[in-house]
C-alpha cells in the first residue's frame, strides 16, 4: 500500500506563530491562561497545559494572570476587559483574522452592515462580531439567508477557513435572493491564503488515491472542510485527531492513501497516522 502525503497541509503561519508565543511566555512567566484554545487541537493544547497554559473563558477566571489571545482573536471588549483587569495580555491572533477583524471594524463605521458566511458559534467569528460594534450578523450557510430581511448598504466577510467554492455560492445566492433590497454591497475577500493552498493541495491528492486520511481537531474548522473537499472528489474521507482512531477495515483492498492535516495539526501527530497506517498496511 502506498501512502501519499499532500503537497501542503499541517501548521499554518499563524498557528505556528501563536504556539511560539504561548511557549515562549510560559517559558518566561512559569503559569499563563488562554482564553479559550490557543488553537483548535486537543494534542496541541495538553502539550501547552503541561508548560502551564490553563485555558479559561472569561479574563475574570484568570485570577490576575496573564493572558494569551488565542489564534482565532477574540472581540475588543474581551480586550478591553482584560485592561480593565490590569492584566498582560500576549496577543497572538492570526494576523489574517486581524485583518477580518479590521475590515468589519472600518466597514461598520463607514455605515455598512457587516454580512460574515461563518459558523456564528466559532470563536473567530464571534470576535469579528465584536470588531463590528453591533452592526453585523454571521450566516452559516445560504439557506439561513432566506427569511431575513437585509439593510441597503452591505458589506460581506468570510471566515478565513471557508472554501472558495462555499464563499462564492454564499456570495451568490444572497444576490440572488436580495438584490433587489440592496443599494450598495462590498465583497471582501477574507480566506486565509494558507488554507486555500491547503485545500488545493488536498483536492489534487484526493484525485489520485482511494482513500483519504483527514487529520485535525474535531473543533477545527479547516480539517473539517479538507474533509469535505476530499469527500467532494468521491473517494472515501476518514477524519481522525489520533493514529490511535484508525480503522484497519478502511485499508482493506487500498494500493493508495492520502494524509492532509489541518492547519492546527503539529507535526507529530501527522507522522503517528503515517507510521500507523504502514503498520497496519
Amino acid at each position: 500500500m502506498e501512502i501519499i502525503r499532500a503537497s501542503d497541509m499541517g501548521f499554518c503561519f499563524g498557528v505556528r506563530r501563536a504556539v511560539e508565543m504561548a511557549e515562549r511566555a510560559a517559558a518566561e512567566l512559569g503559569e499563563l491562561t488562554s482564553l479559550g484554545s490557543v488553537v483548535h487541537n486537543q494534542q496541541v493544547v495538553r502539550r501547552l497545559a503541561e508548560l502551564g497554559v490553563q485555558v479559561v473563558r472569561t479574563p475574570a477566571d484568570a485570577h490576575g494572570r496573564a493572558v494569551i489571545v488565542p489564534s482565532h482573536g477574540v472581540a475588543p471588549e474581551v480586550m478591553a476587559e482584560a485592561a480593565r483587569r490590569g492584566l498582560r495580555v500576549i496577543d497572538a491572533t492570526c494576523p489574517m483574522v486581524t485583518r477580518s477583524q479590521q475590515w468589519a471594524k472600518r466597514l461598520s463605521r463607514d455605515g455598512f452592515t457587516v454580512i460574515i458566511f461563518g459558523n456564528p458559534d466559532h470563536p473567530e467569528v464571534r470576535g469579528v462580531l465584536g470588531w463590528a460594534q453591533g452592526k453585523a450578523m454571521a450566516f452559516p450557510d445560504e439557506n439561513a439567508l432566506q427569511s431575513v430581511l437585509l439593510p441597503s448598504r452591505i458589506a460581506v466577510l468570510s471566515q478565513t477557513t471557508q472554501t472558495e467554492g462555499r464563499f462564492a455560492s454564499f456570495v451568490g445566492s444572497l444576490l440572488d435572493l436580495h438584490l433587489k433590497g440592496i443599494r450598495e454591497m462590498r465583497v471582501i475577500n477574507t480566506l486565509c491564503n494558507a488554507t486555500t493552498s491547503k485545500q488545493a493541495a488536498t483536492r489534487e491528492l484526493a484525485r489520485k488515491v482511494d482513500l483519504m486520511i483527514v487529520v485535525g481537531g474535531r473543533e477545527s474548522a479547516n480539517t473539517r472542510h479538507l474533509a469535505e473537499v476530499a469527500s467532494a472528489e468521491g473517494v472515501e474521507t476518514h477524519q481522525v485527531e489520533e493514529a490511535s482512531q484508525i480503522d484497519a477495515a478502511w485499508l482493506r483492498g487500498r494500493a493508495r492513501v492520502g494524509i492532509t492535516a489541518g492547519a492546527s495539526t503539529p507535526n507529530e501527530a501527522i507522522d503517528a497516522v503515517a507510521a500507523r497506517l504502514r503498520e497496519l498496511a
